[in-house]
């Protein structure tokens, strides 16, 4: 039954959205301290806009602290100004070999407003999600119309179809849960 390939389209849509939503909610910074905070700034490394990921090793010694140990130290300035320019909430110190960012407590009103954003980040994939739902079923529908399956076939591809749906937005909701008592974590 070629309409197998819809669904497997149809889930590997979703599992991008899933993937995306979980590497939207690794910039959010909780507590703690990982190399997703900085991986996607960009440094104007002799002029091209270049993620730190690319030029420097980014690592985690300490619980609060970031490590950044460019390959090329004659980047360090233009990093420490690409990191300044982001606006993260961090002032990098400069040890001319290093960069180290140690993330300040966050305070219970930002740990709040960061719920409401991690709220936002869920929804929009849900409604991405649904988005990949509708556009399944409207393809099931055209394929209908052009006799290439049968009236029973929509319906119990359809139903496959909601239920593979049901499931990612429960998925969505894990993920959103799971980073939600990170950042309520005191």
């Amino acid at each position: 039954m070629p309409n197998k390939d819809e669904l497997k389209a149809l889930r590997e849509n979703m599992d991008k959205t899933i993937t995306f939503l979980q590497g939207e909610y690794l910039s959010i910074r909780t507590g703690r301290a990982h190399p997703g905070l900085v991986n996607e700034i960009k440094v104007d490394y002799y002029g091209t806009p270049t993620p730190i990921k690319q030029i420097a090793n980014v690592t985690v010694p300490e619980g609060r602290v970031l490590q950044i140990a460019p390959f090329d130290k004659s980047s360090l300035k233009a990093m420490e100004k690409a990191i300044l320019a982001a606006n993260i909430g961090m002032t990098p110190q400069n040890d001319g070999t290093n960069i180290r960012l140690t993330l300040p407590e966050l305070t219970r009103e930002r740990r709040v407003e960061l719920t409401k954003l991690l709220a936002k980040k869920a929804e929009d994939a849900r409604v991405a999600v649904r988005n990949c739902r509708r556009d399944t079923i409207e393809t099931l529908k055209k394929q209908e119309k052009a006799s290439e399956i049968t009236e029973d076939d929509l319906k119990s591809l359809t139903k496959d179809v909601q239920d593979i749906t049901d499931s990612y937005i429960k998925r969505i909701e894990e993920v959103y849960k799971v980073k939600e008592k990170e950042v309520l974590e005191d």
